[in-house]
């Protein structure tokens, strides 16, 4: 028999914490298993759950991790207030919301440079605003800004830039029947270099190594035609990069495309295309049809996107005990690209690129007026 203050004990405690109603544990079970709801909100659930089990306040801290008051307070909160208590968070804590941060930063990560750096880092930005270097990096990723990278560009300041655009983007775009386009240019300087010792293989959990010290076994210049359809390439190697070389490359396209077929040649205003030899050589040659790309817009010649191939593919990396090991890396290259390369397909048309590159003038001369504009030569003197 039980005394009567533990009786009036017991109404008290049942008074102030009344057993849980069934929809409600039914409620708690089910925000405790679902994955959407909060931690937080979900050991609460448990602690309730717990306790109308028959569990003490001090097996149920013991069992969460928790001190026993928490597990009182949460008692006493749900009694009076019911389940949607669980959910509410007290004044003062969680993270502080800071409004407009991301525009700050993204506006410090465009506008302004930090003292003594050329652009931002992660680290240095979070800094800057108490906040973690992650929150940089995930506000940098969705507004697609990456201040650590550069690219080039120039923008060409040719008179005749918009006459030879259209010609080079419609002989892409529509190419002569009966005809092949052949995108021609050169790739000069490319060195031979050797490593002073053998790099460590790649291995798992380990990128390959090379020396950061090397030989120079001397240098090559590649001749190459690129075939803007069928993607078939013509190279040759020369060790100098004159118009006598050049003469020879003609010569043997000359050869490896026979008949009366056309051949459209794609090139750069370099001074070798242009030498009276090779105008006196073309002028004899009828089938061979010329389109010269404006000045500072080498993109426009898709053998360069084939020469970054063969850069990032066969030369970069690789290690070239003599000039003859380095051409039979290229032509090793070359070969297997004309049995099973794919072709680079140009898209872009005449009218979208005026307009890319007309927004960039205009930026460009809010940035330093006139750098736009084509600079006169200054007269020597007399």
């Amino acid at each position: 028999m039980l005394s009567d203050s533990a009786l009036d004990g017991r109404m008290r405690f049942a008074k102030e914490f009344p057993a849980v109603a069934p929809s409600q544990r039914e409620l708690l079970q089910q925000w405790s298993r679902a994955h959407g709801t909060p931690q937080q909100v979900a050991q609460r659930c448990r602690i309730l759950l717990l306790n109308d089990a028959g569990w003490s306040d001090r097996r149920i801290a013991k069992e969460l991790g928790l001190n026993r008051h928490t597990c009182r307070l949460w008692r006493r909160r749900f009694a009076k207030k019911g389940a949607d208590s669980l959910w509410e968070i007290a004044e003062g804590r969680g993270r502080k919301p800071q409004a407009g941060l991301a525009q700050k930063i993204i506006e410090a990560t465009l506008h302004i440079k930090p003292q003594g750096h050329t652009h931002w880092s992660t680290r240095s930005l979070a800094k800057r605003y108490e906040v973690h270097a992650s929150t940089v990096c995930r506000i940098w990723q969705e507004h697609e800004i990456q201040p650590h990278r550069q690219e080039t560009f120039k923008l060409s300041r040719a008179p005749d830039f918009v006459p030879k655009l259209l010609d080079v983007v419609g002989v892409y775009l529509n190419p002569p029947q009966n005809a092949i386009v052949l995108c021609v240019d050169e790739k000069g300087q490319i060195q031979a270099l050797d490593r002073t010792q053998p790099g460590l293989p790649l291995k798992p959990g380990r990128c390959g190594t090379w020396t950061h010290d090397y030989v120079w076994n001397g240098t090559i210049t590649l001749f190459a035609a690129l075939e803007a359809v069928r993607d078939k390439v013509v190279g040759q190697c020369y060790p100098r990069h004159r118009h006598q070389e050049f003469l020879k490359f003609l010569n043997q396209l000359d050869v490896e495309y026979p008949g009366e077929l056309e051949l459209h040649l794609v090139m750069d205003n370099y001074g070798r295309h242009k030498h009276p030899r090779v105008v006196r050589w073309l002028s004899k040659h009828r089938r061979f049809k010329t389109h010269f790309i404006p000045t500072s817009s080498s993109w426009l010649n898709l053998v360069e996107r084939w020469f970054a191939e063969l850069t990032g593919k066969a030369v970069r990396r690789g290690s070239f005990a003599s000039v003859p090991d380095l051409i039979e890396a290229i032509f090793g290259l070359i070969e297997p690209w004309n049995k099973e390369g794919k072709a680079f397909v140009w898209t872009a048309k005449a009218e979208a690129i005026l307009e890319k590159l007309e927004r960039c003038r205009a930026r460009l001369e809010r940035i330093k007026p006139g750098c736009t504009s084509r600079k006169s030569r200054r007269q020597r003197p007399v």
